[in-house]
C-alpha cells in the first residue's frame, strides 16, 4: 500500500503524495478520482519540481464527512488553507476535470500566489452536465444510486473515459475503486456530485478572463465526457493562454499520454520562466 502524508485542514484530515524539489507543483484531480491518478505524473515531474497531490477533501485516503459543503468552491477554498498549512507561497497548479474548475476558481482568488494554470480536461463555464447532478438531491434517487453504484458500473465510466482500453487493468481498476470500497466512500462520492453547481464557474468567468499569468488549456480530443467547446472557449476567452491537443487522449489523458503531457507541462513551465 502506497505511504501518503497527512495534514489537517480545518479540522479535518486531508492526505497527499509529495515528492521531488524545486519550483511547487500542485496537482489537483476530479471526481471518480484521487491522488493515485497522477502517479506517473508525479515520477516524472519529480526529476525537476516538488510535485504535491492532494486527495480532496471526502476523496482517496482524506476524511469522507457526511454532510460537509462539497461544492467546486469549497474544495478551491479547502485548497487555499491547505496550501497555508504547508507553507506553500508560489506554485505552479494543474488542475483535470472538476480539479480544473477548482484550480479556476483557486486562481482568480488568488493570482499573486498562482505561477502558471494548466487545465487538464476541465470543466469550464456551464458546458458540464448538471441535470444528474441536480437529480442527486432527491433521496430516492441517491439512494437508488447508492444501490447500483458497483464494480462493474463503475469500470464501464472509467473504460469510456479511456482512449486506450488496454491499460485498465485489474490493478488500475483497484486504484479507481478503492474509496468505493466503503459505504463511506460511497456516501462522499455522492455527495461530491450533490454539491456540484455550475454557478460557480459562472461566476469567475469575467475575472478568469482579465488573468494576466501564463494558462496552458491541454486537450484529450477522445474525451467522451466534455465537450471540446470548454477547451476553445477557454483558450478564446483567456488571452495569455495556449492550447495544445493530442487525438489519442481520452478523459483521463494522464492515463493515455503521460509522456506527452509531461512534457508539455515541463515545456510550459520551463517557458515560463522566461518572461
Amino acid at each position: 500500500m502506497e505511504v501518503h502524508k497527512t495534514c489537517k485542514v480545518n479540522g479535518f484530515s486531508l492526505a497527499y503524495k509529495r515528492k521531488g524539489k524545486g519550483e511547487i507543483v500542485l496537482l489537483i484531480h476530479g471526481i471518480t478520482t484521487w491522488s493515485f491518478i497522477f502517479s506517473e505524473l508525479i515520477e516524472s515531474l519529480s526529476k525537476k519540481y516538488d510535485v504535491i497531490a492532494p486527495d480532496l477533501l471526502g476523496c482517496g485516503w482524506s476524511d469522507k464527512p457526511a454532510n460537509e459543503d462539497l461544492s467546486i468552491k469549497n474544495h478551491a477554498a479547502i485548497i487555499k488553507s491547505f496550501a497555508d498549512e504547508l507553507g506553500l507561497d508560489k506554485f505552479h497548479l494543474a488542475g483535470h476535470d472538476l480539479g480544473g474548475g477548482i484550480g479556476q476558481i483557486f486562481t482568480v482568488n488568488n493570482r499573486s500566489r498562482v505561477l502558471t494554470l494548466s487545465l487538464i480536461n476541465s470543466v469550464a463555464y456551464d458546458f458540464w452536465p448538471v441535470q444528474p447532478i441536480i437529480a442527486m438531491r432527491t433521496p430516492i434517487i441517491r439512494q437508488l444510486a447508492m444501490a447500483s453504484l458497483d464494480l462493474g458500473t463503475f469500470k464501464m465510466i472509467v473504460r469510456r473515459g479511456l482512449f486506450h482500453k488496454d491499460i485498465l487493468t485489474p490493478k488500475l481498476m483497484d486504484q479507481f475503486w478503492l474509496p468505493m470500497k466503503s459505504k463511506e466512500g460511497r456516501k462522499a462520492f455522492l455527495r461530491f456530485a450533490e454539491c456540484l453547481d455550475n454557478k460557480h464557474l459562472l461566476e469567475i468567468s469575467d475575472n478568469l478572463a482579465s488573468l494576466s499569468l501564463p494558462v496552458l488549456i491541454l486537450r484529450g480530443d477522445s474525451d467522451i465526457y466534455l465537450s471540446s467547446s470548454i477547451a476553445e472557449k477557454l483558450h478564446e476567452e483567456i488571452k495569455t493562454s495556449q492550447l495544445e491537443r493530442i487525438s489519442s487522449g481520452g478523459h483521463y489523458i494522464m492515463l493515455d499520454e503521460p509522456v506527452w503531457l509531461t512534457e508539455r507541462l515541463t515545456s510550459f513551465f520551463d517557458e515560463s520562466r522566461k518572461k
